[in-house]
Order: C-alpha cells, then structure tokens, then sequence
C-alpha cells in the first residue's frame, strides 16, 4: 500500500496532507512529497495525517529525515492528528517537531484558521 498526498501554500505556510499507509513501501513516495515542499513555498509547514491510516519505524524515520532536510532549507516541520498507534521520537540531532492534537489546533498555532477552498492558496496533489 502506498500514499497519497497534497500540498496546499497558504501565504507562508505549507501544509503537506498524507492519506494511506506511511510503511516501507511508501518511503520513496513521501520522500518525493518533500522535495516537492522544500522546492515550492517558505516558512513552516505542518505535516497533516488526519487521514494517515498508520505508520511503521520506516514511514517515523522518513518523518524525522524530513524535518532535517526542511531544517537543512531553512524551515521547519510539524505535525498534526499523528495516528493513534504511535509516537514519533525524533533522533537526537533531529530538529524538535511539535505536534498538535489536530490541523485546526496547528492552524491556530499559527494563527490561522481554515481558509475557504482557493482563498490565496496553491495546490499540488498526487494523482
């Protein structure tokens, strides 16, 4: 099983939505979503798995190399609605990652609420 996945730019956030399995055989896939994210936008982005079905060690250590290869451009990962069969633990020279309860939570974090469909925003999705 693989994931699918959409990236939204509001003003100078990103938000990267994840739907499916993040297991071994999704690694390269998410990895590809990354370098689509570090290419286009700036400022921070918020990793939404509100539809994330689960995750394996594999698809935690693709999460935590991705917050090092955004910190490696300048910006910064979070996350929102991990799924509820596990904990993210970052390696010791990973960049912290905050976590929140949900997209609206992180939304509001930032000062943000949800923006209507095409209000100032970019998308990009899988197909």
């Amino acid at each position: 099983m693989t994931i699918d996945w959409r990236y939204n730019i509001e003003q100078d956030l990103g938000i990267l939505s994840v739907a499916g399995y993040l297991g071994p055989d999704a690694v390269h896939r998410f990895g590809g979503a990354i370098g689509w994210v570090v290419a286009r936008g700036t400022g921070p982005v918020v990793l939404d798995l509100t539809e994330l079905r689960g995750w394996s060690a594999e698809g935690q250590l693709a999460i935590t190399e991705a917050a090092c290869r955004l910190a490696d451009a300048g910006r910064s990962l979070e996350l929102a609605a991990i799924p509820a069969d596990g904990s993210l633990v970052p390696a010791a020279d990973c960049p912290d990652i905050p976590v929140h309860c949900d997209l609206t939570a992180a939304l509001t974090a930032h000062g943000r609420g949800p923006s209507a469909p095409g209000e100032g925003q970019q998308e990009w999705r899988t197909d």
